[in-house]
C-alpha cells in the first residue's frame, strides 16, 4: 500500500537530545515540545512516521577515541544503552524495525506493504541511506510528500534531506523550528541552498494547524 505522506524523524535519541547525552546537540532539548506536537499530529491523522536512529558498537568506523567531528565521532548511541533510545516525545506506534543489513527487495516490500504502523530505520553511519533498505522503503511506500525534522540539521538531517531530494520526492517540508544544528553558523547557508532546490521551509505550527498536510 502506498503512503502519499510520511513524517520523517531524524535521530531524536537521548544522546543527541539531552544535555547529558554523549553527543549533545546544543539546545536540542528546547525543541522537544515541538517534536511531541509533530508526533501526536501524525498519529492522530494516520500519517506514518519513519524514524532513523544511530545504532553503534565500538567497532564501527564512525566511532573514534580521537574524532575529527566530520567523519568520526566519540562513542554515542551505543547499542543497548539509554542514549541510543528515542526520547518519549517521539515514541513510535507499532514500529517495524529495519536493521542495516540488506534485506532482499521483494521480501522487505512484502513486510512493508501491509504494515500500518511506524518504521524505525537503524543505521551505523550518520547518513540514513547508508542503510540499503531505506531506498526499498521509499520505493515501496512511494511518498509524494515528506515532512522532515530532528537533529542535527548540519549532519544527519542534511544527509537525509539531500538523499530524499536525490531520490526525487516531489514535495519536502523541512520543519525548521523542530531542528537544531551542531554549528549554528552553518544553518543559514544550508537552508538557503535547500530553498533553491524547492524544499519548503515551514514551522511546527504550519504542520499542526493543518496548513501543510
Amino acid at each position: 500500500m502506498k503512503r502519499p505522506v510520511i513524517f520523517w524523524d531524524v535521530d531524536t535519541q537521548h544522546d543527541f537530545m539531552d544535555a547529558s547525552g554523549a553527543l549533545y546537540v546544543p539546545n536540542a532539548e528546547l525543541i522537544k515540545p515541538k517534536l511531541q506536537q509533530l508526533t501526536q499530529y501524525a498519529h492522530a491523522h494516520g500519517i506514518p512516521i519513519v524514524a532513523s536512529s544511530d545504532d553503534h558498537t565500538l567497532e564501527h568506523p564512525e566511532i573514534s577515541s580521537s574524532p575529527d567531528y566530520r567523519e568520526t565521532f566519540p562513542p554515542h548511541c551505543m547499542r543497548g544503552t539509554m542514549g541510543a533510545e528515542k526520547i518519549p516525545q517521539t515514541a513510535l506506534r507499532s514500529p517495524l524495525t529495519i536493521e542495516p543489513e540488506e534485506v532482499p527487495h521483494e521480501k522487505l516490500v512484502r513486510r512493508l506493504e501491509p504494515h500500518d504502523g511506524d518504521v524505525l530505520i537503524r543505521k551505523h553511519r550518520f547518513d540514513v541511506f547508508s542503510n540499503p533498505n531505506t531506498s526499498t522503503l521509499i520505493e515501496a511506500w512511494d511518498p509524494t510528500e515528506i515532512v522532515l525534522y530532528g537533529v542535527s540539521l548540519d549532519f544527519c538531517v542534511r544527509f537525509a534531506l539531500d538523499g530524499l531530494i536525490d531520490v526525487g520526492i516531489p514535495t519536502i517540508h523541512l520543519v525548521l523550528d523542530a531542528t537544531k544544528p551542531i554549528v549554528e553558523g552553518d544553518a543559514a547557508g544550508l537552508v538557503a541552498g535547500w530553498k533553491k532546490q524547492d524544499v519548503r521551509i515551514v514551522t511546527t505550527d504550519d504542520v499542526v494547524c493543518g496548513r501543510i498536510v
